[in-house]
């Protein structure tokens, strides 16, 4: 894995700011490595999968943020999953005909939507999304309308993805009673000045002295970022008993085996008859073979 797939924090002394800054490489290519991406859609979900990092870098739960893009146009689906433990993943499904400067609400068409979930991974605790208005030309600027209508946060989020590198910065203003309160207008003047290529080729210290070298900046630890899948035989197992032992005996009759890609790494799992009679514990086959007579 590259040493540039790492996340990190930073908070100003004198101004009301916190941010972060993620470069993903290493993660990035596992992503690329399993889809042929359009280059519009390779740039809105790479974008993407900076944009949830640096949302999640300041939440303290046990779970997963999630971030879906939902289409009835070209783009049908995009998802990237990040993790709590800083792994993530990411897919998207798609018509052909991309052209390459097309615009994710031509993408998505009129009935588009785009969708931030918060997961938890805690028993009973409950799932809350919201949606994102689609305003803006770009991952970027949505979710910065998001975040200050739904959290009253001023955001600003600087993404960019090439097909080595996806990478973003986030800068939030803090509430009143941290540092100098014309301290954010400055920051944002600071950071509006970082160059894509920079983001994409610089690591997170040269950014900030770049742009802050003239702040007092207190910088955490950096965290690394990786790419996993949490698909298992396991979950396949439980997706298939919520179809049912008719449906796959169904299926069984007519293929032979039960085969389920997983979207995201593309792991195959395979199930015969005798995995799902083991499954549901009992003859699958035979039952559905009785019920068509």
């Amino acid at each position: 894995m590259s040493t540039q797939d790492r996340l990190q924090r930073f908070l100003f002394d004198g101004a009301p700011v916190r941010g972060a800054v993620v470069r993903l490489d290493g993660a990035w290519q596992q992503v690329l490595a399993r889809r042929s991406y359009p280059p519009a859609l390779k740039k809105i979900v790479g974008e993407m999968m900076a944009a949830a990092e640096l949302m999640a870098a300041n939440l303290k739960f046990d779970g997963a943020l999630i971030l879906q893009l939902h289409g009835a146009g070209a783009l049908k689906l995009a998802v990237v999953e990040c993790n709590n433990d800083r792994t993530i993943r990411a897919t998207a499904k798609w018509d052909e005909g991309i052209s390459d400067g097309a615009s994710i609400q031509s993408l998505l068409g009129v009935h588009g939507r785009f969708v931030v979930t918060l997961e938890p991974r805690v028993d009973k605790a409950q799932t809350w999304q919201g949606i994102v208005a689609l305003e803006g030309d770009s991952i970027g600027e949505m979710l910065e309308n998001y975040m200050l209508r739904s959290e009253q946060l001023e955001t600003r989020l600087i993404l960019a993805s090439s097909d080595e590198t996806a990478a973003g910065m986030l800068l939030q203003k803090l509430p009143e009673g941290h540092g100098d309160p014309e301290g954010w207008e400055r920051i944002q003047v600071l950071g509006a000045t970082l160059r894509a290529d920079e983001l994409l080729s610089l690591p997170a210290e040269d950014v900030l002295h770049r742009l802050f070298h003239e702040e007092t900046v207190r910088v955490f630890d950096q965290e690394t970022v990786s790419f996993a899948c949490n698909c298992s035989r396991e979950r396949v197992g439980d997706m298939l008993k919520m179809l049912g032992g008719q449906e796959v005996g169904e299926v069984l009759l007519e293929q032979g085996s039960v085969e389920i890609v997983c979207d995201y790494c593309n792991q195959h799992y395979v199930y015969d008859e005798d995995d799902a009679n083991r499954l549901f514990d009992y003859d699958v086959v035979a039952a559905a073979r009785e019920a068509r007579h």
